[in-house]
């Protein structure tokens, strides 16, 4: 299980919530910043909630084929720079893989997430 550090905290006395883990990385959720965090090959990044949705389509768009049939040194890596924070991620196509598996469960739990919230409230509702 991922823990993130409290060195690495920008808000240590959040409550944090996981919303996703696999063996790779994970992503949890601060209730106090409204910020995700994610914690993949040794170190957290924290994100606001739209640009960890930015992130993750930049992700998405890395064209792994070409990285893996292409022979030249620079489609060895990709260098990938989220926006309003520190990190910098230079993945492999198996991080990458990796990162998108991670990214992906956390994107569907969310979104079951405010699914069941808006299910449970129109039910609230017709109950009134």
């Amino acid at each position: 299980m991922f823990q993130i550090k409290k060195e690495h905290m920008i808000c240590p006395l959040a409550n944090f919530e996981e919303i996703f883990q696999t063996e790779d990385g994970a992503v949890y959720q601060c209730s106090r910043k409204n910020c995700y965090w994610l914690d993949f090959q040794g170190s957290t990044t924290a994100f606001k909630v739209r640009d960890f949705f930015a992130f993750k389509k930049r992700v998405d768009a890395v064209d792994l084929e070409m990285m893996l049939s292409n022979s030249a040194r620079s489609f060895d890596f990709e260098i990938i720079m989220p926006f309003r924070t520190d990190s910098i991620f230079i993945l492999s196509a198996q991080d990458i893989l990796k990162l998108k598996e991670v990214l992906s469960g956390a994107k569907f739990m969310i979104e079951l997430n405010s699914e069941i919230k808006a299910c449970l409230q129109s039910k609230a509702l017709l109950a009134i």
